[in-house]
């Protein structure tokens, strides 16, 4: 099978937008799920060749790789970065946009970007579900907060002062998927 990410079929993002619930954030930009539509489902193929290919994609579009592993199972969001993650094995279950939000399954070769105060934690997954997570280089510093209406305010204060990455990490025009900023 041919791992290039253009065989893959990453082409066009599903969109997803989440309201502010009062304790999460989430973000006016939209949630962007590229969905490998070109990899059978059945096929569990070679995870450290795909995280080769996703971690070199990530880091010559500004989103170096940083760390290994799955989402947490509670809800929660980061207000210093936006994040991205590159499905390595298996399937997960994530909920997004906090308690009231939806649940998006990701699956092997997909690749999600979650803009700074989106919610999310994961609901269920194979027992080989793996993520590759990466972080745009000029956000080096990654907050964790949990759904606290304490903690709200204060995060979307520091939410709006978030850069926006010139590319997404698949190597797109990011103005195409999020508005410049005014």
């Amino acid at each position: 099978m041919d791992d290039t990410l253009e065989a893959l079929g990453l082409e066009i993002p599903d969109c997803l937008q989440f309201a502010d619930d009062g304790a999460i954030p989430n973000s006016h930009l939209a949630t962007l799920v590229f969905r490998a539509h070109r990899i059978p489902r059945s096929e569990g193929g070679d995870r450290e060749r795909l995280a080769a290919l996703f971690g070199a994609r990530f880091a010559a579009s500004g989103w170096p790789a940083s760390w290994r592993g799955e989402v947490f199972d509670y809800h929660h969001y980061h207000s210093t970065a936006h994040e991205a993650f590159g499905v390595l094995s298996g399937w997960g279950l994530l909920r997004l946009g906090g308690e009231a939000g939806r649940d998006v399954e990701v699956r092997r070769g997909d690749v999600l970007v979650l803009p700074a105060g989106t919610g999310h934690c994961q609901r269920d997954a194979s027992e080989d579900f793996l993520l590759l997570a990466a972080y745009p280089e000029d956000q080096p510093t990654l907050d964790l907060i949990g759904a606290d209406p304490a903690r709200h305010d204060a995060a979307v204060a520091r939410i709006a002062e978030v850069s926006q990455p010139a590319r997404d990490p698949l190597g797109g025009e990011m103005a195409r998927w999020w508005p410049a900023p005014k």
